[in-house]
């Protein structure tokens, strides 16, 4: 057969699959109702795993009346496809990296401003404040209800050329980013040659030499095994990622006031056992790579200066595109 038209079966099914689950989105039996939850993260993810906590626990509040049924590992298609189907209402929800969002709702990219985040601490101070509620706001005009922002982490890049010591070792570099313009503007002005590209495509990607690296938070790059495929890692931390748990909000507003706080509840519990599972992953995965391998590189005080220093113009681009309200809130949180 074809692999076109394998592939095109495949992916008929698979979203014959999504419409099929839709078809039951916050409905039931006998007053039941079942929530389909899909994420592209490993089921052994601790978001994945997080998801578990907050089915665990809608279904202990409402005596089984709420089921959750949880699709992890792109089960029901990519993120992109994952945002389409909860705004569409084919699923009820997803777990997300923001920046798969970001396409729909360009005022996330706020948060994915360069090195302005000196620790999750402080990122989790701004996302958990005004910010994460004007971000709630713009949410909720493009169709989604945001429950919850988990860690995704600091982000570092892997490539297969050369070890990353000054600024001049991004010129040129063929790098891999997630779809956000301002990450992809940040990686040019630092003198990469970034492009886009699904998560699932990068793995052959690095293997046959289509890229030189790619940028992801420890734990990712781990669970991803692209220390097979790549060997020098260089701990920029340039962004502080997130995951955002988002609901269809059209049907998220037709459960009653009691059952939307009892999953507003659940899902501060699952945020809060993420955040310190992800704190552990991320150094246990740092720990492995390199025992796998890999040679890290740390980045010194000068060479982060100058990479802060190249990437400063990124924060008035986003002003023009955004308005300062939000991008002026995320820097002051972040100084605060």
């Amino acid at each position: 057969m074809d692999s076109n038209v394998h592939s095109f079966g495949h992916n008929f099914k698979k979203s014959l699959l999504a419409v099929m689950l839709g078809a039951g989105l916050f409905a039931g039996t006998a007053g039941a109702e079942t929530l389909r939850v899909a994420g592209n993260f490993a089921a052994d993810h601790s978001s994945s795993l997080a998801m578990e906590v907050f089915k665990q626990e809608v279904e202990k509040a409402t005596a089984g009346d709420i089921k959750v049924h949880l699709f992890p590992a792109m089960q029901l298609g990519g993120a992109s496809e994952n945002v389409d189907q909860v705004r569409s209402g084919v699923l009820s929800m997803t777990w997300i990296g923001v920046s798969f969002l970001s396409r729909t709702v360009p005022e996330l990219e706020a948060v994915s401003l360069p090195f302005v985040f000196k620790d999750r601490e402080t990122a989790f101070r701004v996302i958990d404040g005004r910010v994460g509620e004007l971000l709630n706001d713009k949410l909720a005009d493009k169709g989604f209800v945001a429950l919850g922002f988990m860690e995704l982490g600091p982000r570092h890049i892997t490539n297969s050329v050369k070890p990353i010591d000054s600024i001049d070792d991004f010129e040129g570099l063929k790098i891999r980013l997630q779809p956000n313009e301002t990450h992809l503007k940040t990686f040019r002005a630092l003198g990469a040659s970034p492009t886009s590209m699904g998560i699932n495509e990068v793995y052959s990607a690095l293997q046959q030499k289509v890229i030189d690296g790619q940028e992801n938070p420890f734990s990712i790059i781990r669970k991803n095994n692209y220390q097979e495929v790549q060997q020098y890692l260089t701990d920029t931390g340039h962004f502080f990622d997130f995951i955002v748990v988002v609901a269809n909000k059209k049907h998220f507003d037709k459960l009653s006031a009691e059952e939307q706080q009892l999953m507003r509840d659940a899902m501060v519990k699952a945020v809060q056992w993420q955040r310190e599972k992800a704190a552990e992953e991320d150094l246990l995965s740092r720990e492995q790579l390199v025992a796998a391998g890999m040679q890290l590189n740390q980045v010194s005080p000068e060479l982060y200066q100058q990479m802060q220093q190249q990437t400063t113009g990124i924060i008035e681009e986003l002003k023009a595109r955004l308005g300062d309200e939000l991008v002026d809130a995320v820097l002051e949180d972040a100084k605060s």
